[in-house]
């Protein structure tokens, strides 16, 4: 004999409970079964229920390497593993966080939207235009903007609170530590530059923010935080020689600053995470990509990015002219796994990097 246990036989409460368990992506399709599971999602206690669900399987807005599709935007769905289209975004996204995306207008103003509902803030432009790096921190509507400007040494930074509505004034920060030097090289083709590092222009303002440490990179590669309470910055050391040809990005992992580091050495290409040890003062390894899927990459003058995939795991996006990969990396088991190519209305699309965030219908 089978049972059913019919949803519309629960009284409201109880419905409500049960739906707000759902990954967002089974609820709203669910949306489209009867009105009376549709009208569930404006009630204002199954928002609260859904906020107190812990956390949500994150969704990825891809960033398209050709500009003319981003009016069609995709995410990766990684509760259900495939692909999905996305309501049109006409901005440059920058930054985001927990249920969160962050956009860059024309007039150098901030969009702040919850992609799940459509739902959205402009900012006015901050004070200072000359943005080095954006970041955002948020918990539930509650969120702030810290806008880092100027070029090392010099560095300023101002902070947006969606509280107050408005910019703080603008604060400088000052050297914690040795400075690092840049050095100056030949490449092979004669040209005279600071450093080899391979970084997308879709990265370019690209930041982390971990408990008021704003971690960026520099334009020679190295890994700066700052931090805005005491108003200082620091330098970390160098993973690589500033004269090995690389790409590399900044990740937070459950709370942690972490690096991807792709490089080559001995006619093979290695793809490997970082973390920096306080106790020890260096750079330890959390994970490496396996030798048989990482060679394929040698020669390729490929550039990663990377955005944090929630427990323990991260999205890397791996993008050249001859290269386009999506991997999945979970660091508690060192685990590599690649992701289907992404096929919508009968063609491919490729991507240059990802921006991930949770699918909250609440906030």
């Amino acid at each position: 004999m089978t049972s059913e246990f019919p949803l519309n036989d629960l009284n409201q409460d109880l419905l409500e409970r049960v739906l707000s368990c759902l990954p967002t992506s089974s609820f709203l399709r669910l949306t489209s079964v009867c009105k009376r599971w549709k009208s569930v999602s404006h009630s204002s206690s199954f928002k609260l229920a859904c906020s107190q669900i812990p956390s949500r399987r994150p969704w990825f807005l891809m960033v398209p390497s050709s500009p003319h599709h981003h009016n069609h935007p995709i995410i990766f769905d990684s509760a259900e593993s495939n692909w999905k289209k996305l309501n049109k975004f006409y901005q440059i996204p920058v930054a985001a966080a927990a249920g969160l995306l962050c956009f860059l207008r024309p007039d150098s103003g901030f969009t702040v939207t919850n992609p799940v509902t459509a739902s959205s803030r402009e900012i006015d432009p901050p004070p200072s235009t000359a943005m080095l790096a954006v970041a955002m921190a948020a918990e539930g509507k509650i969120f702030k903007l810290v806008l880092l400007s100027g070029e090392l040494p010099n560095l300023r930074f101002s902070e947006y609170s969606s509280v107050t509505q408005r910019w703080g004034e603008e604060a400088s920060l000052i050297r914690n530590g040795v400075e690092i030097h840049t050095p100056y090289f030949l490449t092979k083709c004669g040209n005279v530059v600071t450093t080899q590092i391979q970084r997308s222009a879709s990265k370019r303002y690209a930041s982390l923010l971990i408990g008021g440490i704003l971690y960026f990179l520099s334009s020679g590669g190295t890994v700066v935080a700052c931090d805005l309470e005491r108003k200082s910055f620091f330098e970390y050391p160098r993973l690589l020689p500033a004269m090995s040809e690389y790409s590399i990005d900044l990740v937070e992992v459950e709370g942690r600053m972490c690096v991807v580091l792709l490089s080559e050495f001995l006619e093979t290409a290695s793809l490997r995470v970082w973390g920096w040890d306080e106790g020890g003062r260096c750079w330890e390894q959390r994970a490496a990509m396996p030798p048989w899927m990482s060679h394929g990459l040698y020669g390729k003058k490929a550039d990663v990015n990377c955005a944090g995939g929630g427990d323990g795991k991260v999205l890397v996006c791996v993008n050249s002219g001859e290269i386009c990969r999506y991997v999945m990396c979970d660091l508690r088991e060192n685990e590599w796994e690649e992701l289907p190519e992404c096929s919508v209305d009968g063609g491919r699309r490729e991507f240059v990097s990802a921006f991930s965030f949770e699918p909250r219908i609440e906030v």
